[in-house]
């Protein structure tokens, strides 16, 4: 019956969701009854002055205490003294109590803080490492050698529940569900090692139970210690492993949704740059060249400290910058294959520079190239190829800069600007565009508008 639950807690779905929110719900109805038993106790911790972090740390210094216990009881105790087990799973339970106390109190005292959630994880991690640490050293000693095996895989299982989820909360995801949660591990270590402690009191550590035509005996006083041991070890590693499976449910969704926005926000920059090229041959088309009316609330940054730029592309509704990049060999020629790179300059999320999307540079922001020769290139948008700007050599100043002819003016282009107000995602209201540059002798400078 048992093995059955567990198959279907493995492998499906629908039964492990069910029976996981089950379980989810009953535990936190036995949380909030305990909370209401320990929350005049807390009460008197703030009034004492007890801070969230200063009961956590108590609760490790108690596990270590557990620790002790077990080591001590390892060294001074023979096989069938159990007296150590019991008083071991004692003060793991009262440790565990400040487990809980350190949320309460920071709760109730309303002393929450992002790195006391920090703080309290990772001395969680440390209280559960030295208690199994404890469990560990005493069970090798009284040559229980298989159930330290399991005592170390229940320790196995107990980090990866921890931290499957730490994991998926990092990636933005939740993934908390499924049976031996740390809670459910100190009140099973608990009981059952004061359990153990008791019945070898009464029973003795020695009983064991044979049954007829095995040559070994199949329970023995300890097992009352080392079978939810076993057990643990099970659960925690299924519980693990669900939780990977429901986070990969929840990521692979998040990353679909993501590839959706990305490539939606392609399509509308996509959207401006072929209103863009339209407005060129338009008969409609209005030409402003000293209009400054209207200017964007954003304040855009002139990049700086760019050796080979050629010229870069801004648009509300932030400063980030697109900028187009004379590419060269190690030898100091134009490369004819990529003759231009393009990639961010992300002064809205602190200056990074950042190559483009996979979706950016194929439908949006990228270049199509090709060679002239002569050291000439024609170049196109991708998402309009109707466009032509040429990468030439200037006979003024000997360099490369990118040409682009409009309203029969020939403009040696600086930088290019997409005025966005209101409109929606997927159409974006396009005041104007505007042209920025000088003639071709680079002595005077020429904006150009074209308003939309």
């Amino acid at each position: 019956m048992v093995s059955g639950q567990w198959l279907n807690l493995t492998f499906n779905t629908n039964t492990s969701t069910t029976y996981m929110a089950s379980t989810t719900s009953t535990r936190d109805r036995m949380q909030q009854g305990i909370y209401v038993v320990i929350n005049p106790f807390v009460k008197g911790l703030i009034k004492i002055g007890l801070t969230p972090n200063a009961v956590t740390t108590i609760g490790l210094f108690l596990n270590i205490g557990v620790a002790v216990i077990f080591i001590f009881g390892a060294e001074k105790t023979n096989r069938g003294d159990l007296s150590f087990v019991g008083w071991g799973g004692a003060l793991v339970l009262f440790a565990g109590l400040f487990d809980m106390l350190d949320g309460q109190v920071a709760r109730i005292g309303n002393m929450s803080s992002t790195f006391g959630a920090m703080y309290d994880s990772v001395l969680d991690r440390y209280s559960e490492l030295i208690l199994f640490l404890g469990i560990c050293y005493y069970l090798v000693a009284h040559h229980y050698f298989l159930s330290s095996l399991f005592a170390f895989i229940a320790l196995m299982g107990s980090m990866m529940v921890s931290y499957t989820r730490a994991r998926a909360e990092g990636l933005g995801v939740q993934s908390k569900g499924g049976l031996m949660q740390r809670p459910e591990r100190v009140i099973t270590i608990g009981i059952t090692a004061i359990a153990c402690g008791v019945a070898g009191h009464f029973m003795g550590g020695d009983y064991k139970i044979f049954v007829p035509g095995i040559s070994f005996h199949v329970f023995e006083t300890m097992s009352i210690f080392t079978i939810p041991l076993t057990i643990m070890a099970v659960m925690t590693n299924i519980t693990a492993i669900n939780r990977l499976r429901d986070a990969k449910k929840a990521l692979n969704i998040k990353d679909a949704e993501s590839k959706k926005a990305t490539y939606g926000k392609a399509v509308s920059i996509s959207a401006i740059l072929i209103t863009l090229v339209l407005s060129f041959s338009g008969s409609s088309t209005a030409f402003a060249q000293t209009d400054t009316s209207d200017p964007s609330p954003v304040k855009f940054p002139t990049p700086k400290g760019i050796a080979n730029e050629l010229f870069y592309l801004q648009r509300d509704p932030n400063s980030n910058t697109i900028i187009y990049e004379l590419n060269l060999d190690s030898k100091g020629n134009v490369d004819a294959d990529e003759p231009v790179l393009v990639y961010w300059m992300r002064y809205h999320d602190g200056g990074e520079k950042k190559d483009l999307s996979y979706i950016q540079r194929k439908f949006a922001y990228g270049l199509q190239t090709k060679d002239l020769g002569n050291g000439q290139f024609e170049l196109r948008f991708v998402s309009h190829k109707k466009l032509p700007l040429y990468l030439i050599k200037s006979d003024t100043d000997k360099k490369y800069h990118v040409y682009i002819t409009v309203n029969n003016k020939k403009i040696q282009l600086d930088r290019v600007f997409v005025r966005i107000e209101g409109g929606s995602f997927w159409l974006p209201n396009v005041k104007y565009v505007e042209l920025k540059g000088t003639n071709a002798t680079g002595s005077t400078q020429i904006v150009e508008r074209i308003k939309v």
